[in-house]
């Protein structure tokens, strides 16, 4: 399938629509806002608050995302007990829709596979046809809705994860301050397949579906955004389990054409 990265899509316009954000981000600041761009500004090489730039990309981001769609996806979840579930999906983030196949394995190997498919509601289970070739999202088409196993979504770490994945993308960008106000920071950088990336901690939403932390911790949530505010990985770390669900986001997959079957009554 061709697949563009997400960072490598019209770089020019999203360094205007960051310099644009900032500059409102900055006009619209009271004198605590000046002070909150001085404290921005501060810090050292690790673990600092954010500046208006990076919190300008950081918000960024979940637009450049929804841009982006339909956008291939991985994600993977540690449930415990040596167990891992590994999705490989399309996202439609204009839809809120996603679809793609599942497979679970524990210490002797594979335990089940199958397709998955979700939305902001909840999620749905299916079986792989039998005899039907092609990626999930074709399969997906050959499965009446009835033919799903339908529930709303749990706390678990799959089901968290799923959830945070449908809710990255956005048809507008956040307000960089309030990102920098509710305590968004700035962990490091590093190098995925030969690109740099800032690695971020997200806000400390009290919203626990948005993974809030209380104030003076960090958000359980860490993004991975490159110049051009560009989201390639993001990761969820989960009460009592040493390995958090992570979702690496290879771009844009221009083949996808999202099923209509899973989610039509029949």
């Amino acid at each position: 399938m061709a697949r563009k990265k997400t960072g490598d899509r019209a770089p020019r316009r999203r360094r205007l629509w960051i310099a644009a954000l900032v500059a409102v981000a900055l006009c619209g600041s009271t004198a605590g806002g000046l002070a909150v761009h001085r404290a921005l500004s501060d810090g050292g090489d690790a673990d600092r608050a954010v500046t208006i730039d990076e919190a300008g990309r950081l918000a960024l981001s979940r637009l450049t995302l929804y841009q982006a769609s339909p956008v291939a996806v991985t994600l993977t979840a540690a449930e415990g007990g040596g167990v891992t579930i590994r999705v490989e999906a399309v996202v439609d983030y204009r839809n809120h829709r996603a679809v793609g196949g599942y497979q679970v394995t524990g210490a002797a190997g594979r335990l089940d596979r199958g397709l998955i498919v979700w939305d902001g509601a909840g999620l749905g289970l299916a079986p792989v046809p039998a005899g039907v070739d092609g990626p999930p999202w074709q399969q997906a088409e050959h499965i009446p809705r009835s033919g799903w196993s339908s529930r709303a979504f749990t706390a678990d770490p799959l089901d968290s994860g799923l959830r945070l994945l449908i809710q990255l993308g956005a048809d507008r960008p956040d307000n960089p301050m309030l990102l920098a106000q509710s305590g968004a920071r700035w962990l490091g950088r590093d190098r995925i397949q030969g690109r740099t990336y800032d690695r971020f901690s997200g806000p400390r939403a009290q919203d626990a579906a948005r993974g809030g932390a209380p104030a003076g911790e960090l958000s359980p949530l860490t993004y991975w955004v490159d110049g051009d505010g560009g989201l390639r990985r993001a990761t969820m770390r989960m009460p009592g389990l040493g390995t958090p669900t992570t979702v690496e986001i290879a771009g844009r997959d221009d083949k996808v054409r999202m099923p209509e079957a899973p989610w039509i009554a029949g």
